[in-house]
């Protein structure tokens, strides 16, 4: 393959993480992040961002990556975080009740995008 299947989920992953950089509630709700008022805290928004800014750097590198080589390595670091955003949210968010979708949904992310690398890696 020739890492079309990496650069369309780093430029998904990119999109999505500037989209939560600005508005941070599009990550926030559905952590069950957002006080009663249903706006995200500031202090909370503030992770977002910067959960979203590494999130960005990430995408972009597979998307951009010049080389199999560094797409994996790029992919790699990619499936790196949502496997711990996976562990962090599926233990750790205040809402036991959406641990597991959340988490789920971390983890499916990440196993997207290793089996896209993975593919490339065998064409």
């Amino acid at each position: 393959m020739n890492g079309t299947a990496v650069r369309v989920l780093g430029a998904a992953t990119a999109a999505y993480s500037a989209a939560i950089m600005i508005r941070p509630r599009w990550l926030g709700r559905p952590c069950g992040l957002t006080g009663p008022d249903g706006d995200v805290p500031t202090s909370t928004a503030l992770l977002i961002r910067a959960v979203g800014a590494r999130d960005l750097a990430v995408g972009t590198a597979m998307l951009l990556a010049s080389g199999p080589s560094a797409r994996r390595t790029a992919t790699a670091c990619r499936v790196a975080a949502d496997l711990s955003d996976a562990a962090l949210f599926g233990t750790l968010l205040p809402d036991a009740g959406r641990r597991p979708k959340i988490a789920g949904f971390a983890a499916a992310w990440g196993a997207l995008c290793a089996a896209a690398a993975a593919a490339e890696s065998r064409g």
